[in-house]
């Protein structure tokens, strides 16, 4: 791998993306139909269950709080599996020594993966609204806002899931990974409840959580109702994803278990 990019190599690039692409949509039934029924059953469950009785902002029904978190919560854990899948499998294949070998940077390399990530849960978040948008009306407040944050946590959730996948040395580190990380962060983070329901001392310990600030903002482009300003959930997206992917660029550039 170059570590030093003078000339992008954007046709190495775009072929290393390409192949990641049709990695995920070569098993779509897996990668994609899977997790859309998954949450459509989160959906039909919880929205029949509490529609009549849970009330979470006034003048929107609970299956439209709902469904803006399920729509999200599928895409940030499909957009961190691809990476993170990707990168562990072809490490345990001996495969990646072949990536390593290319003409690619550290940066062309995570703009790839990072770009397949964003794509394919992307791809998941669409495919999990339409289903649901089929069952129950789906409010709309700003389009651009929904399109900025989906971006935004399959970004975040595309570089973290880079880094998980250069961290495991096997499948169990990144069943952890996923199991003690990333399903505590996204269920913990609003999908089911607002946390102007918690008791203060559960309120403020959410403010941490920065995958709140991609459902909450996520849920204002839908509903025009928040729990904390928008603009306060896009600052948060951003620095974090600025982290991560500063992150995930100094282990790519370093190396780290991926040379051996």
């Amino acid at each position: 791998m170059r570590q030093i990019v003078g000339a992008h190599n954007i046709y190495g690039s775009w072929t290393l993306f390409r192949k990641e692409v049709l990695r995920f949509l070569k098993v779509s039934i897996q990668t994609v139909l899977a997790p859309t029924v998954s949450t459509l059953l989160y959906l039909l469950v919880f929205g029949v269950v509490f529609e009549e009785t849970v009330v979470v902002y006034e003048g929107h029904s609970y299956s439209g709080f709902l469904i803006p978190g399920l729509v999200m919560m599928a895409l940030a854990q499909n957009a961190f599996a691809n990476g993170s899948s990707s990168i562990l499998q072809s490490k345990m294949n001996g495969n990646i020594i072949f990536v390593l070998l290319a003409p690619l940077s550290y940066i062309e390399f995570y703009l790839a993966f990072v770009g397949a990530a964003i794509l394919r849960g992307v791809v998941v978040g669409i495919s999990v609204l339409l289903v649901a948008a089929a069952v129950i009306r789906v409010e709309l407040y700003s389009i651009p806002l929904i399109l900025l944050f989906a971006l935004l946590s399959s970004g975040v959730m595309g570089a973290l899931g880079i880094i998980a996948g250069i961290w495991s040395d096997k499948y169990d580190h990144l069943s952890a990974f996923q199991n003690f990380i990333i399903l505590p962060l996204t269920f913990l983070s609003g999908v089911f409840y607002s946390i102007q329901d918690l008791p203060p001392f559960w309120q403020q310990i959410s403010t941490y959580n920065p995958v709140f600030y991609l459902i909450d903002g996520f849920r204002y482009g839908f509903l025009g109702v928040s729990d904390v300003s928008y603009i306060q959930s896009m600052v948060v997206a951003l620095l974090f994803f600025i982290g991560l992917s500063l992150l995930s660029i100094a282990m790519l550039r370093s190396g780290y278990k991926l040379r051996g």
